[in-house]
């Protein structure tokens, strides 16, 4: 099995930057493909970003694209998620999730789940 921790997030203004850390303990990250999440207040967890074991191939919901960058350092055993541009919309606990196979979307699709990091974008 793999422990999850994610850190890094906060309170930024609106067009600030954020970079999330997910780091893993117990298992190689390598192991696994890897996705974040978030959920909004009243909302349902949807998915933000999936990059695969490898770290060559990456995915990316539509509200994000060309602003959040997903990457991994498997040597270090660590996912990031690279966040420009923040819009308030982005407020949200943001979760780094792991499993086994291909890279999918869907939440329940992931075996492991860290505990989730707040972003908050406010003026």
């Amino acid at each position: 099995q793999v422990q999850l921790v994610e850190s890094g997030g906060g309170l930024v203004q609106p067009g600030g930057s954020l970079r999330l850390s997910c780091a893993a303990s117990g298992r190689t990250v390598s192991s696994y493909s890897m996705g974040w999440f978030r959920q909004g207040p009243g909302k349902e967890r949807e998915f933000v970003a999936t990059i695969n074991r490898s770290g060559g191939t990456t995915n990316y919901a539509d509200s994000v694209v060309g602003r959040f960058t997903v990457s991994r350092d498997n040597a270090k055993n660590t996912v990031y998620l690279q966040m420009n541009s923040l819009k308030p919309e982005d407020t949200a606990v943001y979760y780094c999730a792991a499993r086994v196979g291909i890279t999918r979307t869907q939440a329940g699709a992931y075996d492991y789940w860290g505990q989730g990091t707040q972003v908050t974008v406010s003026s």
